[in-house]
């Protein structure tokens, strides 16, 4: 079996994180993560533009089989939770654009397939990619949501590919 590329996307409008593993078999290996940016002076629309042209370099650069992205939650403030998806709805549009499929994943469904437990801290989820993907050392902790989100699409990918 080859080995498949995965990238993560936790979609936000200050900060999108983004994270590619190698996924061959039950061996994940961690190829790269990083923060796309927006200008927080900028308009909401040059903010989006910024997240859509950073993600479809990531796209073209690390070259994804498959996608993973998480879904948006509902916050308290209305508002926040609209730009969330908005930079969410972005993020999928890259994706659409690459014409790379795309999977969604509750942020509850990251925790535990990462963690054991859905309502884990952020600073569990850095320690388990640690160890779930050897010699990767993430301070940023959008880029480890973000690889945190590939890992639960590796481990359903491998789950439905044994299935199949």
């Amino acid at each position: 079996m080859a080995a498949i590329r995965i990238l993560g996307i936790d979609p936000g409008l200050q900060r999108t994180g983004w994270g590619v593993i190698a996924c061959e078999g039950s061996k994940l290996t961690h190829i790269a993560h990083g923060i796309v940016t927006s200008t927080a002076k900028a308009s909401l629309g040059d903010r989006l533009r910024e997240i859509h042209s950073g993600l479809t370099a990531v796209i073209l650069e690390h070259a994804p089989a498959t996608i993973a992205i998480e879904e948006t939650f509902v916050n308290v403030n209305g508002q926040a939770t609209l730009k969330l998806g908005q930079a969410r709805g972005v993020a999928m549009l890259a994706a659409a654009e690459a014409e790379v499929p795309l999977a969604e994943y509750s942020p509850n469904r990251v925790k535990k397939s990462v963690v054991g437990a859905g309502h884990a801290a952020k600073e569990q989820i850095g320690l388990m990619i640690g160890i779930l993907l050897p010699g990767c050392n993430v301070d940023q902790a959008d880029a480890a949501d973000a690889l945190a989100i590939a890992i639960t699409h590796a481990h359903h990918f491998r789950a439905t590919s044994a299935v199949g």
